[in-house]
């Protein structure tokens, strides 16, 4: 049990969750109003979305031994074009300008992770210079396109995709659902996941087996640039605005550790959908336990990131067998004699 991929996330998951109902049992109340559900684990789901999203594309990219550093970026540019659009559309309540604004940035997000994929695979340029470029040049590109502004609307219908409600749930629920529910079955009901693993353990013997590992790194980062680009809609709807500054900041370093969290090697070669989304779970319930404790926010990072570094370090198998053996060897000093004797 120990050894399942799964044990020590969903352990830290429920130890966080310990923590709450200890501190704060109200944590888990959640009460219906105007037929919507509230709550603590609510908001968690919800405000959780973006990050799961662009987590989920990240796994796959992480899982052909590469990373994505421009994913935050990306999150940037499809809010600001998506808003950009909608703001300078004639009847600001139309269905069709929003599709065409949804349309317009989702197809640049896939742009966007073609031209990493290029980097990477089609130059063969190391993914994380590739994708730094993108975080940076990325970054500016989202400023130009808000023109260093923030970029307000006021459409109902885009503004459902990140606040809205279904069946009682924030809607942007039901999105992470589907993708989650996409990628599954995409990579563990067809031979897509066993080529990007294969791609991520051995590159050039995966070609010479007959997988066009190119492809399946071009597929990728295609899809994390998607994951991103549907993450930028669901932040920037949520608020009915874009900031090319601010928005999707640090989402790539969240994303990162969610996989890692997860189980994921970044060395490549395995990967485990279902981890990173405890991961990314395990991240927004921290962020949330964070601000109702009342950590002052110039120390909430360093509160974060000593807790996850806690965390792989209680998953690194390796820690905890150096653990042990100098605990046994502290209390049991004869036991170490006798073996160096032996």
């Amino acid at each position: 049990m120990l050894k399942h991929h799964l044990f020590w996330p969903l352990s830290v998951l429920g130890a966080l969750l310990l923590f709450n109902l200890l501190y704060a049992p109200e944590f888990f109340s959640i009460i219906m109003r105007d037929g919507h559900l509230y709550g603590s684990l609510i908001d968690i789901l919800n405000f959780g979305s973006p990050l799961i999203i662009v987590a989920i594309g990240m796994t796959l990219v992480i899982a052909t031994k590469g990373i994505d550093l421009s994913v935050g970026s990306v999150v940037a540019i499809a809010g600001a074009i998506a808003c950009l659009t909608i703001s300078q559309g004639d009847g600001q309540n139309a269905i069709s300008l929003v599709l065409i604004a949804i349309g317009i940035a989702l197809v640049l997000s896939i742009i966007l992770g073609v031209w990493n994929g290029f980097l990477v695979a089609g130059i063969g340029m190391q993914p994380i210079i590739a994708t730094l470029i993108l975080m940076v040049a990325g970054r500016g590109v989202a400023q130009l396109i808000t023109d260093g502004q923030i970029i307000t609307v006021s459409n109902e219908p885009y503004k459902y995709i990140g606040s809205g409600s279904l069946a009682t749930l924030p809607f942007s629920i039901f999105i992470v659902a589907a993708l989650f529910l996409v990628a599954s079955i995409l990579t563990r009901k067809t031979s897509l996941g066993l080529f990007i693993e294969s791609v991520g353990c051995k590159p050039e013997a995966s070609r010479l087996a007959g997988i066009r590992s190119k492809t399946v790194m071009f597929a990728v980062y295609m899809f994390c640039g998607l994951c991103a680009g549907i993450a930028g809609l669901i932040l920037s709807s949520n608020v009915s605005s874009a900031d090319g500054n601010n928005a999707g900041l640090w989402y790539e370093l969240d994303a990162i550790l969610a996989v890692v969290i997860g189980g994921t090697s970044l060395n490549g070669g395995r990967f485990y959908l279902m981890g990173t989304l405890i991961g990314a779970l395990i991240i927004q319930t921290l962020t949330t336990t964070i601000y109702m404790i009342g950590v002052p926010p110039e120390i909430t990072l360093v509160v974060k990131a000593i807790v996850v570094l806690i965390v792989c370090l209680v998953q690194s198998e390796s820690f905890r067998k150096t653990l042990i053996s100098r605990w046994k060897t502290r209390h049991y000093p004869a036991e170490s004699e006798v073996k160096q004797h032996a």
